[in-house]
């Protein structure tokens, strides 16, 4: 091993009960953390030659790390944890035959309702158009997120649109825009926008605002929507610079132990890659994030790889709906 072990990481992951056990295994080691706000910042610094050992990106993006090289193939074998981990969750980070990533952390997207203003409130992503919403509605600031849901709501299945749909796509969201009160940029803003009133009904939000605003006392309901909530789903990979890579693997194995995985859970109520942890979460959070449900994952839509040109193709649309009048 050469010097510390270095992670590309996102900003909150770094909290040592997340990795424990390899504290206690290496406890000579030095761990440090470069962090990164969203994932194309991620995959940009690695591509430019940043000297991470270990990185932690979402779903759409693993794809692109195996085909520009970036991550190598993980023998699962070396993992002792690996065997409690849900296997079609595992089986997203397969590439040519072969395991890349490690699931971690996964989560919905879904709609958030204040139960107390909104008379109907939507069963359905296609609900989002009811006009009753019109000026408490808001949207998060994603091109990716608004096409699925959009494409869910028409019927489309989101990874494989084409360019005829994408259009109808565009044309449903600029039907929606008179509606929309905001477009939120970060997570936390949510929890703020719902208990102030000034949104009643909002798109695309993960489950840790919902459990905040249901700790607050605030009367909201998280919809899944008959076409299904959209799921995500992050995990590790060994970078193929990496100099460390024994350390590597210790470090996943203690990333997805079932005991740093329920603290996961319990911090951040996201759910865990490993499904020896639900025994170890507190019970209010299983319960909530309905994560005991057996076909839970079966009715909802992962984000899968996306092709940069697919990416920049449902940026451009919509910011051609936010730029439009």
């Amino acid at each position: 091993a050469t010097g510390p072990l270095l992670l590309l990481e996102w900003s909150g992951y770094e909290l040592p009960e997340f990795w424990q056990p390899f504290a206690d295994q290496h406890p000579d080691q030095k761990v440090d953390f470069s962090f990164f706000a969203e994932d194309a910042e991620a995959f940009a610094k690695l591509q430019t030659g940043f000297k991470a050992d270990l990185v932690h990106p979402c779903s759409s993006w693993w794809q692109l790390y195996v085909d520009a090289g970036l991550v190598q193939p993980i023998d699962t074998a070396r993992l002792s944890n690996f065997s409690g981990m849900r296997p079609e969750m595992s089986a997203m980070g397969v590439f040519g035959g072969k395991q890349y990533f490690i699931p971690w952390e996964w989560g919905y997207e879904s709609i958030l309702v204040r139960t107390d203003k909104v008379k109907n409130p939507p069963k359905s992503w296609a609900d989002l158009w009811n006009p009753e919403y019109a000026g408490h509605l808001a949207l998060w600031d994603s091109g990716e997120s608004n096409h699925a849901m959009t494409a869910l709501a028409l019927g489309f299945k989101p990874e494989q649109t084409t360019a005829a749909q994408d259009e109808l796509i565009k044309q449903k969201l600029l039907e929606l825009k008179p509606s929309v009160v905001t477009y939120w940029v970060d997570f936390t803003e949510v929890p703020q926008l719902i208990s102030s009133g000034d949104a009643w009904v909002v798109a695309n939000v993960w489950q840790d605002a919902y459990a905040t605003l249901v700790g607050d006392g605030v009367a909201v309901d998280y919809i899944t929507p008959s076409e299904g909530r959209l799921g995500w789903l992050c995990g590790y990979g060994i970078s193929s610079q990496s100099a460390n890579v024994n350390l590597a693997y210790d470090y996943i194995n203690a990333a997805i132990a079932p005991k740093s995985m329920a603290k996961m859970i319990d911090t951040y109520s996201y759910g865990a890659a490993n499904n020896s942890a639900l025994a170890l979460a507190d019970p209010k959070f299983i319960k909530l994030l309905q994560l005991d449900e057996p076909d839970i994952l079966q009715r909802t839509v992962f984000f899968n790889s996306i092709t940069p040109d697919r990416r920049k193709r449902f940026t451009n649309l919509w910011d051609e709906v936010k730029a439009a009048p």
